[in-house]
């Protein structure tokens, strides 16, 4: 049987589409993808993702476990309610999960993704096995990320009164209330807004408050399209266990400045030669199809070689036409800069346009042709 959120129920009330994520029943989508997807865009959409994982982490040891673990150097992090997105490595470099991870007063709070909950969780207790410290997995707790130009203005009334004063944060920064209730300024559209975390309890009065307030319910569907536009990776298509942080351009959530920090992988990330392999490319089909994950991807130098495949592609509701990420080959994109490219659609060759892996953030198009 599939997992449920808090607010199973409410969607079904509200005529979503229900479907497997990572072993959870979710939305995704009430009737119209496209809609949602638009509604993020010009004014405010909300998402259920309490599938997400919340872990706290405690104990004398927490900073150095965590600074063993992850890609950032938490202990860089020096104001208590201050976040910064980083990875987990495994010990060939691969990414085992990407999340945010907040330093609190007295513990750090990682979120981590739904489909890797059991892998990760695993992972973090056997390299936590040398420290002194605790791992708690927050179940009982629901998360709602509310986004877009105009989320924080629709929210912060309501949540003036669910946490007793006045919000005033700075991008990847939270507000730790009472009775477990935390709101961060984060999000993974590309818009600005909150994450909403607060006991399993509490969440339906909340998402109905929302609705009443103006902000629209959105599912999955418009999540993945939002996310796409915006050129954020999504774990198991963009990042994987197999391909370094190099190979989706994450090299800014790598810190190496610290030579007597050892975390989990960097060994292998140090042997530039295989952790550069690839780069992540933007793609732009300006008509007769769609890319999907998978398809293949070449270039012309000038006979045709293989570059590299799509791990991201779809439909842009914001740019009308289909838009990929591609993972490829750096050495042969820097050595034939002018070259054409095209991707394998059932099986014809379509010429696209290629760049900087990003499309679309804080409501303008911002896609730069590759010169």
């Amino acid at each position: 049987m599939l997992k449920r959120t808090a607010l199973y129920d409410r969607h079904l009330s509200l005529g979503a589409l229900m479907v497997d994520f990572g072993g959870w029943d979710m939305p995704l989508h009430y009737g119209s993808q496209v809609d949602e997807h638009h509604a993020v865009r010009n004014s405010a959409g909300m998402f259920d993702v309490s599938h997400m994982t919340v872990v706290d982490v405690t104990g004398p040891q927490r900073e150095p476990f965590l600074r063993h673990l992850l890609s950032q150097d938490v202990a860089k992090i020096e104001k208590v309610n201050s976040a910064r997105y980083a990875l987990m490595l495994n010990e060939k470099g691969g990414v085992v999960d990407d999340l945010i991870v907040y330093r609190l007063a007295n513990s750090y709070r990682l979120i981590v993704n739904a489909a890797t909950r059991d892998k990760d969780l695993k992972w973090m207790r056997k390299a936590a096995e040398p420290f002194d410290c605790t791992i708690s997995e927050r179940d009982t707790l629901a998360i709602v990320a509310v986004q877009g130009p105009k989320a924080r203005a629709l929210c912060d009334p309501l949540l003036k009164c669910l946490i007793q004063e006045p919000l005033q944060l700075s991008p990847f920064t939270a507000h730790i209330g009472e009775s477990d209730i935390m709101v961060a300024r984060t999000g993974y559209t590309g818009e600005d807004g909150y994450e909403i975390i607060l006991p399993n309890e509490q969440v339906l009065a909340l998402f109905d408050a929302l609705i009443e307030a103006g902000v629209s319910p959105c599912g999955l569907g418009a999540r993945d399209t939002l996310r796409l536009e915006a050129g954020m990776c999504l774990y198991g298509q963009d990042l994987d266990d197999d391909h370094t942080p190099y190979s989706a351009n994450l090299g800014w959530a790598v810190d190496t400045r610290d030579t007597a920090r050892h975390f989990l992988g960097r060994k292998a990330l140090e042997d530039t030669a295989v952790s550069k392999q690839y780069t992540l490319l933007g793609l732009v089909l300006p008509k007769g199809g769609i890319m999907r994950h998978g398809m293949n991807v070449f270039i012309e130098m000038p006979e045709q070689a293989a570059l590299g495949v799509v791990t991201s592609g779809g439909f842009s509701p914001s740019l009308k036409q289909s838009i990929a990420l591609a993972r490829v080959d750096r050495k042969l994109l820097k050595d034939h800069p002018n070259a054409a490219i095209s991707v394998e659609i059932r099986g014809k060759q379509k010429a696209v346009r290629a760049g900087k892996p990003v499309f679309y953030r804080s409501g303008e198009p911002c896609f730069t042709p590759r010169k």
